[in-house]
């Protein structure tokens, strides 16, 4: 009876001790696969708020950290009637404009492809319409005409911007800018209509505040020095006009802002930059 009994006991036991084992198993399995499973998700999935793609384009290094820009630009256009097609509706046209502009300016690359600067310039601007005539024929009834009218125009600005260089090729001889720029700009204006003592006058004072994307080429010429070629092709600008006649009283104003996205021919802006460095190019 006494080993019926133990021999019952061992048995019992066995089946508990396989039993708990089983159960241990079962419970292991379903925290095994989920840790496995967020380990594959987290190495094989592909988030790309978290990795960076790297497209190696500061690779060519056009402007080295740590260097000195002294440089010059310069911007002069006309327009006359012969560059227009709307000038065509138009008869015994006499019509010009010229614009100059000189900018001297400084900058520092506080990185590779990378530099902020300080930009003054000087603008002269003038016009006149000597004459102009309008006929549309005998079916529109419309025709008139116009003369003696000029516009001569003085403004100095300063600016702060920052270029990012982009080298296309190895050696850095060759690269691409993409420039932005804040502008403020003063100056005055003199209009004149008619001739000899039946001529009037006015004058105003201008004032404007612009954001302009200027993009370019530059290309070294020497080892330290190198030519740029910008253009305008964007700006959102604010424009402040007050006008006076001829004994300085303030006869009308005017304000406007806008946001232009076109090509300026009358932005384009050559420059000569030397580059000052203790580093040799490659």
């Amino acid at each position: 009876m006494k080993r019926l009994f133990l021999l019952f006991a061992a048995v019992t036991l066995s089946f508990t001790a396989a039993f708990a084992e089983q159960e241990g198993s079962t419970a292991a399995t379903p925290a095994s696969v989920s840790v496995a499973t967020k380990k594959m998700e987290t190495t094989d999935r592909f988030l790309p708020t978290t990795r960076r793609v790297d497209r190696n384009i500061d690779l060519n290094k056009f402007v080295y950290k740590g260097e000195w820009m002294l440089g010059i630009a310069a911007s002069y256009g006309t327009l006359d009637v012969s560059d227009s097609d709307l000038m065509l509706l138009f008869d015994n046209i006499d019509f010009g404009l010229r614009r100059a502009a000189v900018m001297p300016y400084v900058a520092y690359a506080y990185r590779d492809n990378r530099s902020v600067g300080i930009r003054f310039g000087y603008e002269y601007l003038d016009g006149n319409l000597g004459n102009v005539d309008l006929n549309l024929g005998a079916a529109a009834d419309i025709s008139f005409g116009l003369g003696d009218i000029g516009l001569t125009s003085e403004s100095y600005a300063w600016s702060l911007f920052h270029r990012n260089y982009i080298g296309l090729d190895r050696r850095g001889i060759v690269g691409a800018i993409l420039e932005s720029e804040l502008l403020i700009k003063s100056g005055s204006s003199s209009f004149y209509m008619g001739a000899g003592d039946d001529r009037t006058y006015s004058q105003s004072k201008n004032f404007a505040a612009k954001l302009n994307l200027n993009p370019g080429l530059a290309v070294y010429v020497f080892p330290q020095v190198c030519v740029t070629v910008t253009v305008g092709i964007g700006s959102l600008y604010y424009n402040n006009i007050r006008q006076f006649n001829d004994v300085g009283v303030e006869t009308g104003r005017r304000d406007h802002s806008a946001l232009k996205l076109k090509l300026n021919i009358t932005n384009i802006q050559i420059g000569l930059v030397a580059h000052l460095w203790n580093k040799k190019k490659n």
